[in-house]
């Protein structure tokens, strides 16, 4: 199976537009099939190490993009009113899971909160194996820094006062015994030790890439769940990003896409939170300038039908649309890279500054920071939350704070026809969006878990 990183880059200046994703890995062990891991910043190239961040304006006439900041993002989301109210993510921590991480993770959050006045926070590192030295010439290594980069960022901008675990893992060969099992070791350990109430994850790979999936064993995949059962018993929530491929996604050799519909672990696995991408379209100040459509410019939001699991009982209400099968994603949050996140970085000393960043591994973390929000609302984490999801979905979508995108645009990509945006429930952005102000109280008091 080839693991993708989630997420997309557009860096500064001179840089073209490289459209083709580069897959880098590591060699895997003789007994394993190959596997390449692709780090969320590789390719697409076009907005890097900037010296501070620009105007949407600015962005337009430089790079043809939109380029939002995080407080832009609050407005958006309706986030303030909640930080008034003292709902900040405090007492909270959310767990991020990335290979090799970034060695300058804690400056460069600095760096990031005091652009846009945010209080800083600690960021703890978490070192799960023998991880190695950070080497700025392994773009391997920088292209994960710059994913761990986004991450937190990102989850800092929802959650100010959260507490944020960066875990990283010594490989990001993810086939078979090496990194797959890994990550998921580390989030158990995580998860039985009481570290953290929500997990991150910002990967994913194509189901049909598994060992035995072809011949209709789904074994290689459902021995590695074990993390998500703990998860589910102690009552924390996992999320994870739906991916960068529309309604395909990448085959194992990591650069090619399939010419069908496919899906991809552990988005699709029922114990966890599937999220999708939107596209923003904002003003200076925040506000929308038309309603949000589906992320689709370097990459599309992941979404359609599971092969390996079929429909989970709280999918039952949209049975129409997910038939027998578990339908991704859950929900969605801005991926687009035509309005994507100013982010701040310093691992690579040849391209110290701002970028600009994009795919659902932007949009994972920063609903990982909304989740934060509610466990402190609620006094308790609100643990697996798809039950409560599609029951603030059934019963009075937009009180609950839930915001159907539904403009008819679609994640075909890549020559594969995909799913449309329309009234409810649908396999390009789950149930929608959310208005953050009422949809946070709502998943508080929906949540049951102590």
């Amino acid at each position: 199976m080839h693991i993708a990183r989630t997420g997309l880059g557009i860096a500064a200046a001179t840089a073209v537009a490289a459209l083709a994703v580069t897959a880098l890995g590591t060699a895997a062990p003789a007994a394993v099939p190959h596997t390449l891991a692709v780090p969320a910043v590789a390719g697409h190239t076009l907005v890097h190490g900037v010296s501070s961040p620009l105007t949407s304006e600015q962005c337009q006439s430089k790079w043809h993009i939109n380029c939002y900041t995080p407080l832009q993002y609050r407005t958006a989301y309706d986030l303030n009113a909640l930080y008034r109210t003292g709902v900040t993510g405090k007492g909270r921590t959310i767990v991020i899971v990335d290979s090799y991480g970034s060695p300058t993770v804690q400056h460069d959050l600095d760096v990031y909160s005091k652009q846009f006045g945010l209080p800083s926070t600690r960021v703890k590192v978490v070192k799960w194996g023998h991880v190695p030295a950070f080497d700025p010439k392994n773009s391997d290594m920088t292209g994960w820094a710059g994913e761990t980069t986004l991450d937190v960022e990102m989850a800092h901008a929802v959650a100010p006062a959260a507490k944020i675990v960066v875990v990283e893992t010594a490989v990001s060969e993810t086939e078979g015994t090496t990194g797959l099992p890994e990550m998921m070791d580390a989030e158990k350990y995580m998860i039985d030790h009481g570290v953290g109430d929500v997990i991150s994850q910002s990967f994913g790979a194509t189901e049909n890439t598994f060992p035995g999936f072809d011949r209709g064993d789904f074994s290689s995949i459902k021995k590695l769940r074990y993390a998500f059962q703990d998860a589910n018993r102690k009552h924390v929530t996992v999320l994870a990003a739906s991916g960068d491929g529309g309604a395909t996604d990448m085959k194992l050799d990591g650069k090619t896409y399939y010419d069908k519909r496919v899906n991809s672990w552990p988005s699709s696995d029922p114990l966890v939170t599937s999220v999708g991408g939107t596209q923003l379209h904002l003003d200076d100040k925040g506000e929308r300038v038309k309603p949000d459509s589906v992320y689709n410019d370097y990459g599309s939001g992941g979404g359609g039908k599971s092969h390996v699991f079929t429909r989970p009982s709280f999918q039952n209400g949209v049975e129409s649309k997910v038939g027998t099968r578990r339908g991704t994603p859950d929900i969605s949050m801005t991926a687009a890279v035509n309005g994507g996140a100013w982010i701040y970085s310093s691992y690579d000393p040849t391209a110290v500054g701002w970028d600009v960043s994009g795919g659902t591994s932007e949009a994972t973390p920063l609903f990982a920071g909304v989740v934060a929000l509610a466990d402190q609302a609620a006094g308790h984490r609100v643990g697996n939350i798809q039950q409560a999801l599609y029951g603030l979905y059934a019963h009075h979508a937009k009180a609950n704070g839930i915001v159907d995108v539904n403009d008819g645009t679609n994640n075909s990509y890549q020559g594969v026809t995909g799913y449309k945006a329309v009234n409810g429930y649908d396999l390009a952005t789950g149930v929608g969006t959310v208005d953050a102000l009422k949809f946070v109280p709502a998943l508080a008091k929906a949540s049951r878990h102590g």
